[in-house]
């Protein structure tokens, strides 16, 4: 807590607003954040308004600003120049730092007798090297389209030792390798092979169309005919490759492409960098914690392009035109700094369809990927997170979900299930189970607002010693539409819980179809079957809170059903059949019971005992 934040909330009450640049200072007056505003008094308010919900990071800068200052400028575009110039100036602390695992890949081309193409991070060893390449990347996708339209093996035998040694593995059977280890292939053929590849790869596609078409001219002349058809083969090789992969993307002649994903307090930025056509590099950047994804991107932009002292650099850096996975509010101003940077126009935009769409997508999927990478988890599941929180409008991605469904057989049984998935995967330890109290009928509306009420009195209770109840999710998922959604919210109100709270609608077959919301302008749904990470990431969640509270609901009901069936037997009425099931709680320790063993838990005679064994035994549990 901030005990100057009394003093800091009135001097911002008389702060102007204009446009300008923001300092916070620490109590030693060192700058620890700078910021930019259209609106100076909005934006310093934003940080020090009672009851506003930061991230830990943001949250951390404000409990240490000692004070601040500020630049008016006449435009938001001086502000923007002034504030990229003091971030290179001071570095602050608490802005965003351009961190990268960025390092030189090689291309390997082994002395052994029948060579081996490989992608190396290092320039170990023997051999032909290839390089260096600014990406691992870049280097990787290479080698295995020359590997894949040349048909060399990438197995771990070793030629010819291992001529004829074993049969061929799958990919000789699905014309992905020539099988070199049947020994058939003449060597003097398999290292022309190799140099077509490393041709290839140093060349591009053109050239080596090229340069196989006079060669297969020139066997078809010699009556060749089975080289003709090979170098035909490889021909149609690499235009399918060309077609199938993005490394190559004529229309891209000078263009960045940027997406980041987030996951907790890390979020990773992908640029994909095309000149000429080609894809001749890819960087990751690792921001730390960020609060806002639209602000995150500008800022990454506006450091990537600016970092360096060197205009000359620059203008080489400085692509005509930049794609970028959301439109960004302040694209017109960073298309301003851009180009006078540069010396010539920059293209700032987002496209939604088409080869640029593609291309974003690819960004995106390499962020997650690398993210995935340094927190443990895969792309799949950062994607998932990632594409969830911006569908539903979240300002990052839901780390913690909770997901509740109601289960019934009418009037009976009535249960509700709590399943929780963190980073993109469920964690039973905090799975909970609810009995119906309230509400004595059927009413899926009225016993979701009853759960939802008594998980957070749990939450809100100081007394409350239950991890589980004492976190507060990022994003609450009901199973069901909008109805269960309206009946909740005011029940969330009242409680003063600020949670994202949605349902999962299913269609006639019971799979997921979309998100149910409700707003003020009334009720509705978001698409989500075309987001294909976030739609699987819901519906595995609406299967597993399905599958977790009927299960509790017929293990509920059993129990119902064989309590009632005990109280039908003398000497046995409901509270000792309740004494029975506090007492055992399994299905396997409730079978193993002895006659002797019933009679002293109940406190019952002989005979009756016997009649509570038979009745135990004979029943289906």
């Amino acid at each position: 807590m901030n005990d100057r934040l009394a003093f800091l909330r009135e001097k911002t009450s008389k702060l102007t607003t204009a446009p300008g640049v923001y300092r916070m200072r620490d109590k030693n007056n060192k700058i620890i954040y700078i910021g930019k505003a259209k609106n100076l008094r909005n934006r310093v308010t934003s940080y020090f308004r009672e009851g506003m919900e930061h991230t830990p990071k943001v949250a951390k800068m404000v409990s240490l600003v000692f004070d601040y200052d500020f630049i008016v400028t006449d435009t938001e575009y001086e502000a923007l120049v002034l504030e990229c110039s003091l971030i290179k100036q001071n570095q602050p602390k608490y802005n965003i730092k351009l961190t990268d695992d960025k390092g030189y890949s090689w291309i390997k081309i082994s002395d052994d007798e029948y060579p081996v193409i490989t992608a190396n991070l290092q320039k170990v060893g023997t051999g032909t090297f290839l390089g260096p390449f600014m990406s691992f990347f870049i280097a990787r996708q290479a080698v295995n389209e020359a590997n894949s339209v040349f048909m060399l093996p990438t197995c771990t035998r070793k030629f010819p030792q291992d001529f004829g040694k074993a049969r061929p593995c799958l990919n000789f059977y699905i014309n992905q390798c020539s099988g070199l280890c049947t020994g058939k292939i003449p060597k003097a053929d398999f290292l022309r092979t190799v140099g077509e590849a490393v041709d290839y790869i140093k060349n591009g596609s053109e050239n080596s169309i090229e340069s196989l078409t006079l060669q297969m001219n020139r066997f078809a002349e010699n009556l060749e005919f089975e080289r003709a058809a090979l170098c035909r083969n490889r021909i149609n090789a690499i235009k399918k490759a060309a077609e199938r992969q993005l490394i190559i993307a004529p229309e891209m002649r000078d263009t960045d492409i940027i997406a980041i994903a987030q996951s907790g307090d890390l979020t990773c930025a992908a640029v994909l960098i095309y000149r000429g056509g080609k894809l001749t590099d890819r960087c990751e950047y690792f921001l730390g914690e960020t609060e806002n994804r639209d602000e995150t991107l500008e800022a990454f932009i506006l450091q990537f392009y600016t970092e360096t002292n060197d205009d000359e650099t620059a203008k080489h850096a400085i692509p005509r035109e930049i794609l970028t996975e959301i439109n960004l509010e302040n694209a017109e101003i960073l298309e301003e700094l851009l180009r006078e940077r540069s010396g010539h126009a920059v293209d700032l935009s987002n496209k939604k369809r088409g080869a640029g769409a593609k291309l974003i997508a690819l960004a995106k999927t390499n962020a997650a990927d690398s993210l995935a990478v340094r927190i443990g988890r895969t792309g799949s599941e950062v994607s998932a997170l990632s594409e969830l929180g911006e569908l539903l409008g979240l300002k990052s991605p839901p780390i913690i979900i909770e997901s509740f469904d109601i289960s019934n057989l009418g009037s009976s049984s009535m249960v509700a299930g709590m399943v929780v998935f963190e980073n993109g995967r469920p964690n039973k330890k905090y799975y909970k189970k609810f009995a119906i109290k309230d509400t004595l009928i059927q009413n899926d509306y009225a016993s979701m607002a009853e759960v939802l009420r008594r998980r957070f009195n749990h939450y809100l209770d100081e007394n409350e010693t239950d991890e589980g109840f004492k976190r507060l999710p990022d994003l609450i998922l009901l199973d069901g539409g909008a109805g269960q959604v309206n009946a909740v919210l005011p029940v969330l109100a009242e409680l003063g819980i600020d949670v994202p709270l949605f349902g999962m609608v299913k269609d006639s077959k019971h799979r997921t179809r979309a998100i149910a919301v409700s707003d003020e302008t009334g009720n509705g749904e978001i698409a989500i079957m075309g987001n294909k990470s976030a739609f699987r990431l819901v519906t595995q969640i609406q299967d597993e809170v399905h599958r977790f509270s009927i299960s509790f609901q017929r293990k509920k009901h059993k129990t119902e059903t064989l309590s009632t069936g005990l109280t039908n037997i003398k000497g046995i009425g409901q509270k000792k059949a309740a004494k029975l099931f506090t007492l055992v709680k399994t299905k396997e320790a409730l079978t193993a019971l002895t006659p002797t063993e019933i009679r002293t838990l109940l406190g019952v005679g002989e005979t009756t005992a016997d009649e509570v064994y038979k009745y135990i035994q004979s029943t289906d549990l």
